[in-house]
């Protein structure tokens, strides 16, 4: 079993995010998978880069790997953070609006942090977004809109029914992501991978 673990190419398709971090995954196997272009591994290295880290232009480049490698997780990741830090709406078109419900669900309930989290580039484009967007959405009638005391970012999942227009999908869908969203913050440092 072993050498058949060994052999090239097997450490490219293992999804480490499917494994119970509590089982304490060995970094070697982290780093195998990596150098194997693992989208798993990128998506991870990718997000602790962009988001905890700092490291925009590594972090984007190497999810964009994963995404186009067809990580679900990081489709839609790489999708709402190009959308939130280079305006670039333009990665929505190719996603189904039942894809988004899914993995968007599955991507924002996934709470990582364990000591890095979110850096100041994250949250003042979240201040950002609820100065611009925010207000847009809750005057558009697109859809029957259910009365709150406050119209802000913690409601905006139970503020419209399904009958909303594209554009305030998309925007509740990044309020969502701004507001559940954690990066992947692992005890280990990716950097060296």
């Amino acid at each position: 079993m072993k050498a058949l673990a060994e052999r090239r190419g097997v450490y490219h398709f293992l999804d480490v995010l499917s494994v119970p971090w509590g089982l304490n995954m060995p970094s070697e196997l982290l780093k195998a998978c990596y150098g194997e272009g693992n989208p798993s591994t990128l998506y991870i290295k990718g997000v602790q880069f962009f988001y905890s880290l700092d490291l925009h232009e590594e972090g984007l480049s190497l999810m964009k790997r994963a995404a186009d490698a067809g990580y679900e997780r990081d489709v839609y990741t790489h999708t709402m953070t190009r959308a939130i830090f280079e305006g670039e709406g333009k990665y929505f078109d190719g996603i189904p609006f039942e894809f988004v419900d899914r993995i968007g669900k599955l991507v924002r309930s996934v709470k990582w942090g364990w000591g890095l989290w979110h850096g100041d580039y994250f949250r003042d484009h979240k201040v950002l977004f609820i100065c611009f967007f925010m207000s847009s959405f809750y005057r558009c009638q697109c859809a029957n809109l259910v009365q709150r005391q406050c119209h802000c970012l913690w409601h905006i999942d139970v503020t419209k029914d399904d009958n909303m227009c594209n554009r305030c999908f998309w925007i509740k869908e990044l309020g969502l992501f701004l507001r559940d969203f954690e990066p992947i913050s692992l005890l280990r440092d990716t950097r060296k991978w």
